[in-house]
């Protein structure tokens, strides 16, 4: 044998001390086996369960005829008596229209008539209720009603909008119609973590799947005071819970953080911690998530790949006993519940509004 050939036989040898020396658990290869390690044998998943959420009772109707609400302001015309009809008032402080502001009790102040209720009535209904109104001091009075400024349902577009704010809807608006009133999104904007907030609740709308996939049973109907928010994809974070030192929000470094990296820097307590059992709640959108279990011990022992963790992941280190999903979740609400503005709308809506 040349001196070439006995160095191919020695480059061969130590590649395979190597090997067998470097992955300890995928030993009895032959020298130029290919293995592929991915797949469900080298996942430290235990379990995986899907979960989707729908709108159910949190889906409004869209009104027929727009309803008059407090803060609209009416024009009302009496003809042949200007004296009667609505006088100008300023809006905003430096415009001035012709009409009459709906109180908060949802009347209109009226010169003669005095205060007439129109709240909840259409344009239509108004026009009639304050035309009998009038028959009381004239006769056969004409009537016209008009809204001069819609201001009785407002939509609030918050975060990564071009043009963010308070808009006022003058009919029934669907999502895609009220996320146009914001003039585009930035790039930044999150679309993944955006969400519609109602009567203080975050609702089960894909604002992603809507604009990026065009799922057009995304694109519900909104009520008045309905808030939008898009947050910027800058800050994410994962949440560390249950047997671990430091406990709570923690940065993903450029959006990159494993599951043995979290409970690392969290300072996982190895001694009471039930490491074959790590629960994750994972937030795909709104309203699609996955309960996961881990087995923490096969990453650690080199039996399975590290896994990686997403934006907004929960997880959770239970200290004894399996227990159940509700269970766990029974023990990590008040956690999360101190955190709850920082989570993904999915957990908001799965777990922090569950009945």
């Amino acid at each position: 044998m040349n001196r070439m050939a006995s160095c191919k036989v020695l480059l061969v040898f130590l590649l395979g001390l190597l090997l067998t020396a470097g992955c300890t658990k995928l030993t009895d290869l032959d020298p130029g086996t290919v293995q592929q390690i991915y797949g469900e044998r080298y996942s430290a998943v235990v379990e995986r369960e899907s979960v989707e959420v729908s709108l159910g009772d949190d889906a409004v109707q869209p009104e027929k005829e727009y309803l008059i609400g407090p803060n609209d302001i009416l024009y009302v015309n009496v003809k042949g008596h200007p004296e009667l009809s609505s006088p100008g008032i300023m809006v905003g402080g430096t415009n001035k229209v012709s009409g009459s502001r709906v109180d908060g009790l949802g009347r209109v102040h009226l010169p003669l008539a005095g205060s007439v209720p129109v709240a909840g009535m259409t344009i239509g209904q108004a026009t009639d209720h304050i035309q009998e109104v009038f028959r009381t001091y004239l006769k056969e009075p004409w009537v016209v009603v008009e809204i001069s400024e819609y201001r009785s349902k407002p939509l609030y577009l918050l975060g990564q909008f071009n043009a963010p704010g308070t808009y006022y809807m003058d009919r029934s608006y669907s999502l895609m119609e009220g996320l146009a009133l914001g003039n585009g999104l930035k790039d930044i904007a999150n679309l993944r973590s955006a969400r519609i907030i109602r009567n203080g609740k975050t609702i089960p709308v894909d604002i992603y799947r809507l604009l990026q996939e065009g799922d057009q049973s995304q694109n519900t109907w909104l009520a008045a005071n309905d808030v939008i928010f898009v947050p910027d994809d800058k800050n994410q974070n994962v949440f560390v819970f249950g047997a671990v030192d430091k406990p709570g929000p923690m940065t993903m470094p450029n959006g990159q953080l494993t599951l043995a990296q979290a409970l690392s820097s969290a300072e996982l307590n190895e001694g009471s911690a039930k490491a074959t059992h790590v629960r994750i709640i994972r937030s795909i959108s709104p309203t699609r998530g996955e309960l996961l279990v881990m087995d923490l011990n096969r990453i650690l022992n080199g039996e399975a790949l590290p896994f990686p963790l997403t934006e907004g992941d929960i997880v959770y280190v239970p200290r004894s006993g399996l227990g159940s999903w509700n269970l766990a979740i029974q023990e990590i609400l008040p956690s999360l519940q101190a955190v709850s503005s920082l989570l993904q709308p999915f957990v908001q809506i799965k777990v922090l509004t569950r009945d």
